[in-house]
């Protein structure tokens, strides 16, 4: 065979390079057809029992999107619209798994090792963010015993959403689900672990936290840039948006931008409830923050579509901040408690117990966690015979030179009985406080607070400085918030 001429073998090599663009294109193509979701999307994720889970993505506009699970022959449906967003729900079984599931346009995405159980979204700054390795030189206390004990037998598990800010909602968040590994364990929040295994260990069902926390960030930083501009008009800096990049200084500070870059990629997974512990960073602005929270409790609830989420959140803790007798740490404490009445279906882990005054990070995240899910097991989870809500001041009224003062609190009443109580406060009507004590009456739901240094008092405070001591619990083991009658500066 005569070889052939250069222009010939020119031709067929430049077809062959044509055909292999096609060819590259087509699988270019195919893969950007390809059904995606957000992260929180993942192996080793866990889902809701006995719901209708959320499952959203995006695909090829007009795109037919199924989901088909192990558990069931049931395979749901829909039709990715204009822009290639498309939305479904699957029902869920009950506790069980581990599953997968598969999602497919015309190409198959599986997730493996699914389980189904109990969801909470655990969110924050640095106390909800702090892992279980804990922070350099902070420790979580028994931290070791409990990441180097960790087996994947036990049906916990722990979502990580990275730090994220953004001028913009963004579809998704780099997320990973940790399996209850020691490496897994160790990554984990130490506050939403201890939640969860708490949980795991009362209803042996599996129990899955997503984790959405960055320190040093205020409340307003997690909230919708719509209802910050609707509900709280010229009371934040929104100039970021205005000139559409962030300002320098502490940038993941401006309201807004971690709801965008974070938050908002994993609305609505289907959840039973939110676990909040935040409050550091709104400490001077103690006021305001009993408007802000309120409004963002309403936010969630809202988009996630449940009005009757449950919400429960954790006061800060004290510490010396900047002045071991300033007074921030404990207004902010006593506002976090105001906003209890102010948000249905809610409750407080009290901390007054367990702040440390040279750390700002208390190594205590177990009795924190226990707390949150002793709310949970009481209010969602039909656990009774103890009481989980702390007590919380209800009023003061004032006799000569005694303040009596009431509480919310269970039947069991408040404790220790027949001693006195330290670290309360009285004034006269020249707003000058004095130490006092205060000796719990016989109906046990009471108190009565004296000073020698004040004859006739006109307010009483407790626990109002930024670095405290407990005194006053009620009978399982919960402290008092720290409360004010008055309303002075």
């Amino acid at each position: 065979m005569l070889p052939r001429s250069r222009p010939a073998l020119e031709l067929t090599m430049f077809r062959r390079f044509v055909l292999s663009c096609l060819f590259l294109a087509a699988i270019l193509t195919a893969a950007e057809a390809r059904v995606t979701m957000p992260s929180v999307f993942s192996d080793n994720m866990v889902l809701q029992q006995n719901s209708d889970a959320a499952f959203w993505g995006k695909a090829e506009p007009g795109a037919s999107v199924s989901v088909s699970v192990s558990w069931s022959d049931e395979k749901v449906s829909c039709t990715a619209d204009a822009l290639g967003k498309w939305f479904l729900r699957v029902s869920t079984p009950d506790a069980g798994g581990p599953y997968e599931i598969t999602v497919s346009d015309h190409d198959e995405t599986i997730f493996r090792n699914v389980l189904i159980g109990e969801v909470w979204i655990c969110a924050g700054q640095s106390n909800m963010e702090m892992q279980m390795k804990g922070f350099l030189g902070q420790p979580v206390n028994n931290s070791a015993e409990y990441i180097s004990g960790a087996t994947p037998d036990v049906p916990v598990r722990c979502c990580n959403l990275k730090r994220i800010k953004s001028l913009e909602e963004e579809f998704d968040c780099p997320a990973v689900w940790y399996e209850h590994t020691p490496e897994g364990v160790s990554e984990a929040s130490a506050t939403a672990y201890f939640f969860a295994r708490r949980l795991n260990e009362v209803l042996g069902v599996p129990i899955g936290v997503i984790n959405v926390s960055w320190g040093g960030t205020p409340i307003e930083a997690w909230m919708d840039l719509d209802l910050i501009k609707e509900d709280f008009p010229d009371e934040f800096d929104l100039s970021s948006y205005e000139n559409g990049e962030f300002r320098k200084d502490a940038p993941h500070r401006v309201a807004g931008v971690l709801y965008n870059g974070m938050m908002h990629s994993i609305i609505p997974f289907t959840a039973k409830g939110f676990v909040w512990y935040q409050g550091c960073d709104n400490r001077y602005r103690f006021e305001q923050y009993m408007r802000l929270q309120p409004a963002f409790a309403a936010m969630l609830r809202e988009q996630w579509g449940d009005d009757d989420m449950p919400f429960y959140f954790t006061q800060i803790a004290p510490y010396r901040y900047d002045d071991p007798e300033l007074r921030t740490a404990g207004y902010m404490m006593w506002a976090q408690a105001r906003t209890l009445s102010m948000i249905p279906n809610s409750g407080m882990a009290t901390t007054h117990d367990i702040g440390e005054f040279a750390c700002i990070h208390p190594a205590e995240k177990k009795t924190v966690g226990d707390r949150l899910a002793g709310l949970a097991l009481a209010n969602d989870y039909g656990v009774g015979g103890f009481e989980a809500q702390a007590p919380v001041f209800s009023g003061a009224s004032f006799k000569e030179n005694t303040a009596h003062v009431t509480f919310d609190v269970g039947d069991m009443g408040l404790s220790p009985v027949n001693m006195d109580l330290p670290g309360f406060e009285l004034a006269g009507e020249d707003h000058v406080f004095y130490p006092a004590t205060a000796r719990i009456c016989r109906d046990c739901r009471s108190i009565d607070v004296t000073s020698p240094h004040v004859s006739r008092p006109v307010a009483v405070r407790y626990g109002m400085k930024n670095w405290s001591e407990a005194t006053l619990y009620n009978c399982f083991g919960l402290p008092a918030s720290p409360f004010r009658s008055d309303d002075w500066e």
